[in-house]
């Protein structure tokens, strides 16, 4: 059956890129995506990037910044328990590949993931000669597996996570759909209520393993350094304890949004300070004179060149945003009030920081209702219920503490579960 199934996949696969391409082709040229090392997309290595891949690495691969900090805690860990080991972390976006380039090291070489064509992918393999191909979260690509099994590598899906959306649509192509993921040897679940979904996507019940998120693993083995941004917001002219409200991994019109709540709340809390952090920072050129045409003075990340005055911070760097959340007296998941699908509500809890969200927290449907049902969160459906929550918050010290509190009980359900990846993974 998986035979029949690649045939189609590889037939279609030239068209549907075909269709695909002039979207591509304008994001490349209005953007500059996917022009950096625009060969390695087609499984083409320069001869000092094979030299330094060699062969018989673990191949992980995490397809844009969220998934690469999963695969760089994972990736740690296994690193302490064998120090011998070698990586090959590849990645589908510029912004994760940058991401990961800055754990590059002898033993650690970033790529780009291939594109799933045959040739494509059997090129990277044949290079790469994987031991063992990691997967995150729900990254089954075809041909990539297919190619990989060839090789002799065993396959494991990590951190697997199912957002209502992908089931749907598995469920709706479940022949096609559950072929590829019995090719993947053993899935490291989430949740314990996510067996019961992959098994009736026809994915077979011996090769899942509830392991708990790699994500929301706040006290794994792996130390972690982080950064402290006080001195940041000090030469802002901000006191150590002026209020903060953040809003992280913001989505269009989600700024805005909070620059009016951050407005309005302004009077009562007059050292109140915004911190914006958007998802993707190439919209920084869009988000700044939004702000501006609302009379707020905003300073970029990037431009920070000493003592200045401003009432907004934006944030326009990867991979800084868990630092920013320990700074926080407030903060808003974005994502979710004005876009569908919600960002990760656990890392701000971690970070001390009590957690404000819309609607539509799809992708993390399980815990945002957890932390909903334990107090451990607001809900928020329009820009004045976003004001009242965030000015309830701002006014009681101890509601902020016993809401972190209660978040962090539900995160214990995943205490270990990067150590108990790492035994998994061992094994294969």
């Amino acid at each position: 059956m998986i035979v029949w199934i690649r045939l189609l996949y590889n037939l279609a696969f030239p068209l549907v890129l075909l269709l695909l391409l002039p979207g591509f082709l304008h994001r490349m040229l209005r953007r500059g995506k996917y022009r950096h090392k625009f060969w390695q997309r087609f499984g083409i290595y320069s001869p000092r990037v094979r030299e330094r891949i060699g062969r018989g690495r673990t191949w992980v691969h995490a397809v844009s910044v969220g998934e690469v900090m999963i695969a760089l805690k994972l990736i740690a860990a296994l690193r302490q328990r064998d120090p011998g080991l070698r990586v090959v972390l590849s990645t589908t976006t510029t912004t994760g590949f940058k991401l990961a380039a800055r754990s590059k090291a002898p033993w650690l070489e970033p790529i780009y993931n291939p594109l799933d064509f045959l040739l494509t992918a059997r090129a990277a393999v044949r290079t790469i000669r994987p031991s063992r191909l990691v997967l995150v979260e729900a990254e089954a690509w075809p041909n990539l597996v297919a190619e990989a099994k060839a090789c002799g590598a065993r396959v494991t899906m990590v951190n697997t996570r199912l957002s209502p959306r992908s089931e749907r649509r598995f469920r709706a192509a479940r022949w096609l759909a559950a072929p590829v993921f019995n090719q993947v040897d053993v899935f490291c679940l989430q949740e314990e209520a996510d067996v019961a979904r992959w098994v009736g996507l026809g994915v077979e019940a011996s090769k899942l393993r509830v392991t708990g998120s790699v994500k929301f693993d706040d006290e794994s083995a792996v130390a972690r350094e982080s950064k402290d941004f006080r001195p940041v917001l000090r030469s802002l002219g901000l006191n150590d304890g002026s209020p903060i409200l953040l809003g992280g991994s913001t989505f269009p019109g989600e700024e805005e949004l909070l620059a009016q709540v951050y407005l309005k709340l302004k009077s009562a809390f007059p050292e109140l300070f915004l911190i914006v952090v958007p998802r993707h920072v190439e919209r920084s050129k869009e988000i700044i004179p939004a702000m501006e045409a609302l009379g707020l003075r905003v300073v970029r990340r990037t431009a920070l060149g000493g003592a200045e005055t401003a009432d907004v911070l934006l944030v326009d760097t990867t991979g800084e945003l868990r630092d920013w959340y320990g700074c926080s007296s407030v903060v808003f998941v974005g994502k979710s009030l004005l876009a569908r699908g919600g960002q990760n509500p656990a890392e701000p809890v971690v970070a001390g920081a009590p957690v404000i969200f819309g609607p539509h927290m799809g992708n993390f449907a399980t815990l945002s209702r957890q932390f909903l049902r334990l107090g451990a969160a607001l809900e928020v459906t329009d820009g004045d219920s976003l004001r009242f929550a965030v000015d309830s918050l701002l006014r009681d010290a101890g509601k902020r503490q016993a809401m972190v509190a209660a978040g962090r009980n539900v995160l214990l359900a995943h205490r270990g579960a990067t150590i108990r990846t790492c035994e998994i993974l061992e094994k294969s």
